[in-house]
């Protein structure tokens, strides 16, 4: 399997490559050449797989569709030593739980650090260190958080050989759980750097460093945002595993509702939809900052300002830059390389915005491509947390919330099942579940008394250059 990027650079590279990589030398995103087809067959052996031999092994069976370049030996060992019931706490590790008729939570947060970023991330820290010892190599990963990935990288990279972690976080936006879990890791390898200003502007600090090339070589810098397609690749296992345990049959249907700011979750969802999974709709769920929600039920794209990205209550979806759209609009208009690059290289870059409203590959979104999309608010994800406590003795976090409300729109016109994607536990977002309930949520014990933890952390201005120079002091 050979991997692509979205804006047409003409090399071709295996995914260990890529692993290491991020960003495409033209500023692009890696994609396999071409989604492996599961037939009915091949989604009957898994099935199969996954009820008599676990999670681990179903994520072997897909991974080795696009992984061509690990021995299957030492990938199938890699699967198993991430995804055991000791780290993420079931032995089924994404148990669906059922909501009300019709509606399924997937329970995605039963990682380290309590969210669904760890279903990847554990895997891509056990894949660093395999290959990197396999080069001889080290690496510095650079990425920007904007609540959860960030935790996530850090607790699955930190003491591994030959990787150090210089994570950005948006100065002051996150819970205060979310900035404990990170800021109170005393490891060597791990450096968290607090940007005065938005997720946007860490997520470009991030790019404008990757697109860096001579310094992106020198210093060995990739990335475990969802830009890294293993990260991404990690992610379709679990829609498979939804799937096979929603239904019985390969005949049946079911639809995925997921939180979305960055669009890297639901696009493994694109990823296993196109490749054969029989998923009806895959539904949006933006918070006030909607510019995908805009996007689907419009055909614009437009993204804000830093002054213009709202500070909400569901703070790992305050983004206004989808980076991992660009993929899913390379398939939308055909896999069209120039006017990928034409989009996301240019008319972003110059006026913030595109319009494909007129264009007839747009309505594909939705007819070919399964995209529906909603949007919830504040207020919205109270009255959801409330009601999901009251009727169903559940609590849910606030972007499992706004997976719920937009959910239970598009409930009844597709008869189907829906498969709300769990996000974090409610822990993470205790001022707001408090808010909702007039109480707290419950916490894990290993985490009592985290806020009061010594904070290890670097704040400094949205500035390029003064991220460079710090990664080069702690490098040299």
């Amino acid at each position: 399997m050979l991997y692509l990027s979205t804006r047409g650079h003409p090399e071709r590279k295996h995914f260990c490559d890529i692993l290491l990589e991020g960003l495409a030398p033209d500023g692009g995103l890696y994609l396999p050449e071409h989604y492996p087809q599961i037939d009915d067959a091949a989604l009957t052996r898994l099935r199969s797989v996954l009820r008599e031999q676990g999670y681990a092994e179903l994520a072997f069976e897909i991974l080795s569709l696009y992984i061509d370049d690990i021995p299957a030996n030492d990938l199938r060992a890699l699967c198993h030593k991430t995804y055991t019931a000791e780290i993420f706490g079931t032995p089924e590790i994404v148990p669906l739980r059922p909501l009300e008729s019709g509606l399924w939570l997937q329970a995605l947060s039963n990682g380290p650090t309590l969210a669904f970023k760890d279903m990847a991330m554990q895997l891509l820290g056990n894949l660093f260190e395999y290959e990197l010892a396999r080069r001889g190599e080290e690496l510095n990963i650079l990425g920007a958080t904007s609540g959860d990935t960030g935790s996530a990288a850090e607790y699955a990279m930190r003491g591994k050989r030959g990787v150090r972690v210089f994570m950005t976080s948006p100065h002051g936006r996150m819970s205060a759980f979310q900035q404990a879990q990170m800021f109170s890791l005393q490891d060597e390898n791990i450096h968290n750097i607090a940007i005065e200003g938005v997720f946007d502007d860490c997520q470009d600090i991030v790019k404008a460093v990757s697109n860096d090339l001579a310094f992106k070589r020198k210093y060995k810098i990739g990335t475990v945002n969802s830009i890294n397609w293993a990260r991404l690749l990690a992610q379709v296992v679990y829609y498979f595993a939804g799937y096979l345990q929603a239904t019985t049959s390969n005949d049946q249907k079911v639809s995925f509702a997921v939180p979305s700011g960055n669009f890297g979750n639901i696009c493994a969802g694109h990823v296993a939809r196109s490749m054969g999974l029989p998923i009806a709709k895959l539904v949006v769920a933006t918070n006030e900052n909607d510019v995908l929600d805009e996007f689907f039920r419009t055909g614009v794209y437009r993204v804000r300002a830093s002054a213009d990205t709202h500070e909400t209550s569901s703070p790992s979806m305050d983004i206004s830059k989808a980076s991992n759209f660009e993929r899913f609009v390379f398939d939308l208009l055909g896999r069209d390389s120039a006017r990928t690059q034409a989009l996301f290289g240019e008319a972003l870059a110059q006026g913030g915005r595109f319009d494909l409203s007129a264009d007839p590959h747009f309505a594909d979104a939705a007819k070919r491509y399964g995209f529906v999309s909603g949007k919830s608010t504040h207020a919205d994800r109270l009255a959801t947390i409330r009601d999901t406590h009251q009727r169903f003795a559940t609590t849910i976090d606030t972007h499992t919330a706004d997976g719920v409300k937009v959910a239970r729109q598009h409930l009844g016109a597709l008869d189907v099942p829906m498969i709300v994607l769990e996000t974090a536990l409610p822990i993470k977002f205790a001022e707001t579940i408090t808010e909702a309930l007039g109480h707290p949520p419950e916490r894990p014990a290993r985490f009592e008394g985290i806020e009061a933890l010594p904070k290890r952390v670097q704040v400094m201005p949205a500035d390029v250059q003064q991220v460079k120079d710090y990664i080069v002091r702690h490098c040299d």
